[in-house]
């Protein structure tokens, strides 16, 4: 699969950010302090909205779950939870560019809490009718994936075309993620850009 990279400061103001992902491109960083590049790869990974699946395993789960769910009330928790691992892609640059978009109301989080405790959760951009996930985290069994059920449904409730997730892992396969060839995407992207959707 071949992908073009492009590395420049002023497309993490928020004006610009959200023309490179409204194109299809989306950042990540070398590291927690390297430089951010963004990425259009010419295959993309979805999650059909009109034909996901909720694992069996976890909706068996969730029929006896005590997880609450809560969107967009902390936003800095989920990122910096996303960003605490060895490796990762999300670097303080960014996370400062991310702000700057949550401030305009394009970046919104899931969170899943569980007995008062903040156990797991994900956050992504949304631009019209297209939300690209970016990244998840849980701290117990299911969180993660909890949280991504419950995306999917919030985001169909909501009339949006596309949940962009960038590459495709055997756990997003499991909710039937599917790859498409770059003009597919587009097509989706500008069927999304029609509508004028709220999360």
């Amino acid at each position: 699969m071949s992908e073009k990279s492009i590395n420049n400061k002023e497309l993490l103001l928020p004006d610009n950010m959200l023309r490179m992902y409204a194109a299809g491109a989306f950042p990540m960083a070398e590291d927690r302090n390297g430089q951010v590049s963004w990425y259009l790869p010419d295959v993309r990974t979805i999650i059909p909205l009109d034909g996901y699946n909720i694992p069996r395993s976890l909706k068996k789960f969730l029929e006896s779950s005590d997880f609450e769910y809560k969107t967009d009330t902390d936003f800095l928790s989920v990122v910096n939870n996303c960003a605490d691992r060895e490796a990762t892609w999300i670097s303080e640059e960014l996370i400062e560019a991310y702000l700057r978009l949550y401030k305009r109301k394009h970046i919104h989080t899931v969170e899943v809490w569980q007995k008062g405790k903040f156990v797991g959760g994900l956050y992504g951009v949304s631009f019209r009718g297209a939300f690209f996930g970016e990244s998840m985290f849980s701290k117990i069994p299911q969180a993660s994936k909890a949280a991504l059920a419950y995306l999917l449904q919030h985001l169909t409730d909501k009339d949006f075309v596309i949940l962009d997730v960038q590459y495709m892992t055997p756990h997003l396969k499991m909710f039937g993620a599917i790859e498409i060839p770059f003009n597919k995407y587009q097509d989706l992207l500008n069927a999304a850009y029609l509508r004028n959707c709220e999360f």
